[in-house]
């Protein structure tokens, strides 16, 4: 297209993902599900921009985008809140991630008839929930603080168990055995020394942010830190978006840090965090991200071959299935049913998993291609499930059905706080 046609597309895509996000307020309608589709279009459909377009930015851009959101994300998260939210998140992500790696593994095997070692890879690879389809997503939806918490960090953990699992089984051919203990290693280093990374990070950065904002034009430089922090871990070989995560929470909470008395010899004298001008710009960031990141996921999707479609499907649906009794299992029994029943939905699939489906094909390995298309359709289904489930759990007579299971279960009863909007909440506890 023309270089004028492109800023012009580019100038309309904005207004547009306005115009979702105020769909999204009023009907629950997803502005992450309209953008997606709007990348289908474009892409897979019209054939109008194509992931090669991207080139090398792709990668980078989809890097940056999951980095600005998880560390936006932990700004918000409450110190008390998370402290009580890290047993039912690591119970959650596991029983979650191994249950649709397991039921995954063996529905695939029957239906696409791959080797046994490429299906559970394909489990790793749809274990995971994404952030970046989460957080928007939950942020606006009537939750308690804590159940968002577990199911923003549920989204940041399973990622580093897919990748990680998902490298392992793809190992595994090279070296003809899958090596659980190395694999186990890797998973725990890469959350500890991650988080470690990120809390000192953050520790350093309010130490410095008073003398960073005497430099002219230094709104950004935040994000900047971020950046070099992530790399820093990445190139050491831990998750950097763990880092960015922990990084956020405790910058969120510098205050609550200086309240105790043995992290004085590394604080600095005052508590300094981000300041509300530039939590404000980072949330514009945030949204322009956002908007193009989920045409990106669109336009990478591939819809090759009408089986492999369908198997998505069936695959999909299993997945949320699981999901069921995974929170059933994960959740305590203090958690609302509501907040139960919405849990039991959240399940989208994102752009790792899309990364990681291209690995069996460039490793040349028979049944790559299957299990790329089939991961694809896989992704869209989850977010368009998520997205449908969640309006119709809030909207129609099908959160009964949810709530009856739960209920049943000895799940907590409903209160007040159910109808208040997650970002009001937080609203409110930055007011106070």
């Amino acid at each position: 297209m023309h270089v004028a046609t492109n800023i012009l597309v580019v100038g309309a895509l904005v207004f547009v993902a306005h115009a979702f996000t105020g769909l999204f307020s009023r009907t629950r309608v997803p502005d992450v599900l309209l953008l997606t589709i709007i990348g289908i279009i474009l892409g897979p459909v019209f054939h109008l921009v194509t992931p090669e377009n991207f080139g090398a930015i792709g990668p980078v851009f989809s890097a940056v985008t999951l980095i600005i959101i998880l560390f936006e994300a932990g700004l918000t998260l409450d110190l008390d809140v998370l402290r009580g939210a890290i047993r039912p998140t690591l119970a959650l992500t596991l029983i979650n991630f191994f249950l649709t790696l397991i039921t995954v593994g063996f529905a695939a095997q029957r239906l696409l008839g791959l080797n046994a070692r490429l299906t559970f890879m394909l489990g790793a690879i749809v274990g995971s929930t994404s952030p970046a389809v989460i957080v928007p997503l939950t942020r606006r939806l009537p939750l308690h603080a804590s159940t968002k918490t577990i199911l923003f960090l549920e989204s940041a953990v399973s990622d580093v168990l897919s990748i990680v699992v998902a490298i392992g089984c793809l190992d595994s051919f090279r070296l003809g055995k899958l090596r659980f203990g190395p694999m186990l290693g890797q998973i725990l280093a890469t959350l500890i020394i991650a988080g470690i990374f990120g809390a000192l990070g953050a520790f350093l950065w309010s130490a410095l942010l008073r003398r960073i904002r005497i430099l002219e034009n230094s709104i950004f430089t935040t994000p900047a830190f971020v950046f070099v922090l992530f790399g820093i871990v990445e190139l050491l070989g831990f998750s950097g978006y763990v880092a960015a995560v922990v990084f956020g929470a405790v910058l969120g909470n510098i205050e609550t840090f200086h309240r105790l008395p043995w992290l004085h010899p590394f604080l600095s004298s005052e508590p300094i965090t981000m300041n509300q001008q530039e939590r404000d710009f980072l949330a514009e960031v945030v949204f322009l991200l956002k908007t193009f990141f989920f045409i990106y996921v669109g336009v990478s999707i591939r819809f090759a071959d009408i089986t492999l479609v369908t198997t998505g499907l069936i695959l999909t649906a299993a997945i949320f299935l699981v999901r069921i009794p995974a929170a059933w299992l994960g959740l305590s029994r203090s958690t609302p049913v509501r907040d139960a029943s919405f849990v039991a939905i959240m399940t989208p699939k994102g752009l790792a998993a899309v990364v990681l489906a291209s690995m069996p094909l460039g490793a040349g390995l028979p049944g790559g291609e299957a299990l790329q298309s089939t991961t694809y359709a896989v992704v869209f289904v989850s977010i368009v499930l998520t997205s449908v489930l969640s309006f119709l759990i809030e909207r129609t007579a099908l959160s009964a059905l949810y709530d009856w299971l739960f209920r049943r279960s000895g799940f907590g009863k409903e209160t007040v706080v159910d109808s208040i909007p997650a970002v009001s909440l937080i609203e409110e506890r930055r007011r106070t």
